[in-house]
């Protein structure tokens, strides 16, 4: 399979999922609202929800795969299976013991994140107790599925891992829909179950889609094996590289929790929310496509064909990713108006997680080229680097959260968020070029300098575009999603068209590279053939 197929493939299967978190978010906007149950929810769906972006897209993949795939390559797939099994054999009690350790902490955990709550007292931070101990084991599920979904990734059955996900949602919008109770904090408490039952499912889904694929591990006697130990030394390192984002949220949600009125968290939390769908699409995708092929070249010394396959990467994440953040700065109030004010969530509560959505696509293009130049470390062994340049990236975020929280509250902490984001983006490549020699190449940087001005030709439009949508809001949600899903449909037609005409890219080439099947090329530039800089 091609990376744009193999892309495609998970994005596509993103795509589903992150469709269903939004009918999911509609639903809990129009139930819960933006205030005192939802607040408390969100934050015992924080840290779960960190640990699940670490460790199913982040920090286990990018520690685990790798090194799978490299004892695979050198030793079989029968060792690597045994290196699996070893390593599921060390996971299992450990989360068991952490998850339990969690719980039994939940109240100061909360506590620390919250202060207590100071604008809803003793009665949100119990609440928002309650729900984590609820919450947590999901922890503990998604872990394991986190290791099943790295050894498939690594057989290439990348869609089984991407479609888990959806059992998330689909729990969630069932809990929502028959499950919810007359009030709001009932109707909270049924999603932090709903949560944990779908890690259960989640898990169920690979323990069948393993066994379908033939890849049976056996849970044995915990044994701290060379390669185990190895495998260790890396993931404490990768979790600081690979979750830099995440724990910048987190910052973020804490201060909110504890300075901001009530109803910020749950703000910064939808805006984010619909921030991370291009980013789950784009930067997850390509970036788990990527890395087995980047983890095999590296090994076998071909750094030209690493260089390349990153080169393609980037490219093809760029083509998406500059309109996608353009038209969240742009377009940010209409996207939130049509999709989350209804019901509980009212119109005040829509012009402010606008005011945070566009704060934190600024930083869209960064978070995507964290996800794909990390791996170029982690691909050479080289845990340590991105670490440290996770932490300057925190303290940015951290000194210019305390900055900005003041005087713009949470569009400030969205502010910061973004900004470290960038400066993790770019001491990335940076270091990346002196060290590995890592730099754009020809065919990228005759793409990047035409997608910039066929991007802000598509906002220009859609800004211009959107009074003539705008009166279609009062129609009702019908004549809102209506309008926006013009206004997105303009958008895309004006940025493919200007994007072929300033020769960015070809539509065709695009078309067929999602189509083929088969081995990728000899030649990993012929990955996204752009216009020649000749023509």
């Amino acid at each position: 399979m091609s990376l744009v197929r193999n892309s495609a493939t998970i994005g596509g299967l993103t795509l589903v999922s992150r469709v269903l978190g939004f009918v999911r978010d509609m639903l809990m906007a129009s139930f819960v609202g933006a205030g005192f149950a939802s607040d408390a929810f969100l934050i015992a769906w924080r840290l779960p929800n960190l640990f699940r972006a670490l460790f199913a897209e982040g920090a286990f993949s990018a520690a685990f795969v790798p090194m799978f795939n490299r004892v695979a390559g050198a030793e079989g797939e029968k060792s690597a299976l045994r290196f699996a099994d070893d390593v599921l054999s060390v996971l299992f009690p450990f989360l068991l013991l952490f998850t339990a350790a969690m719980m039994v902490a939940a109240g100061p955990i909360v506590w620390a994140m919250t202060g207590g709550f100071p604008d809803g007292g003793p009665e949100k931070f119990s609440l928002a107790t309650d729900y984590t101990r609820i919450t947590f084991p999901y922890l503990l599920l998604i872990s394991l599925v986190s290791l099943l979904g790295g050894i498939l990734n690594s057989v290439g059955r990348f869609w089984v891992n991407a479609a888990a996900p959806v059992l998330l949602n689909i729990c969630m919008i069932v809990a929502l829909l028959f499950f919810r109770g007359t009030t709001d904090v009932e109707t909270a408490r049924t999603q932090a179950i709903a949560v944990t039952v779908s890690g259960v499912m989640q898990l169920l889904w690979l323990i069948w889609a393993c066994h379908r694929a033939r890849v049976s591990l056996r849970l044995k006697l915990p044994r701290l094996t060379p390669q185990v130990r190895q495998l260790l030394r890396i993931i404490g390192p990768v979790v600081l590289g690979a979750g830099a984002v995440q724990f910048n949220l987190l910052i973020s949600t804490t201060l909110a929790a504890r300075f901001l009125d009530q109803g910020s968290v749950s703000y910064l939390y939808y805006a984010d929310r619909l921030n991370q769908l291009p980013l789950a699409l784009i930067g997850i995708g390509v970036g788990t496509a990527m890395l087995p092929t980047l983890s095999r070249q590296v090994g076998a010394g071909d750094q030209a064909g690493a260089h390349a396959t990153q080169n393609r990467a980037l490219e093809l994440a760029l083509i998406l990713t500059l309109p996608a953040a353009a038209a969240l700065v742009v377009s940010a109030f209409p996207i939130i108006r049509a999709l989350l004010e209804h019901g509980a969530f009212a119109a005040e509560d829509a012009r402010a997680t606008a005011q945070a959505l566009a704060a934190f696509a600024t930083g869209l293009p960064a978070y995507i080229l964290i996800k794909l130049l990390t791996p170029g470390f982690h691909a050479r062994a080289d845990t340590k680097t991105p670490v440290r340049i996770a932490l300057v990236a925190m303290l940015v975020n951290l000194a210019l959260n305390l900055t900005l929280v003041w005087p713009l509250g949470h569009i400030g902490l969205a502010l910061s968020t973004s900004a470290s984001a960038w400066v993790n983006a770019i001491l990335l490549f940076i270091t990346l070029r002196r060290r590995f020699g890592f730099g754009l190449d020809r065919h990228l940087t005759h793409s990047l300098i035409r997608l910039v001005p066929a991007t802000a030709l598509m906002a220009a439009a859609l800004w211009g575009i959107e009074p003539f949508v705008t009166p279609m809001a009062s129609a009702g949600l019908s004549g809102r999603i209506l309008g926006l899903g013009l206004l997105i449909g303009a958008g895309v037609i004006i940025y493919f068209t200007l994007g072929a005409a300033f020769g960015a890219f070809r539509l065709k080439e695009l078309a067929r590279q999602v189509r083929r099947r088969g081995r990728a090329p000899a030649n990993p530039t012929a990955e996204i053939a752009p216009v020649p800089p000749s023509a």
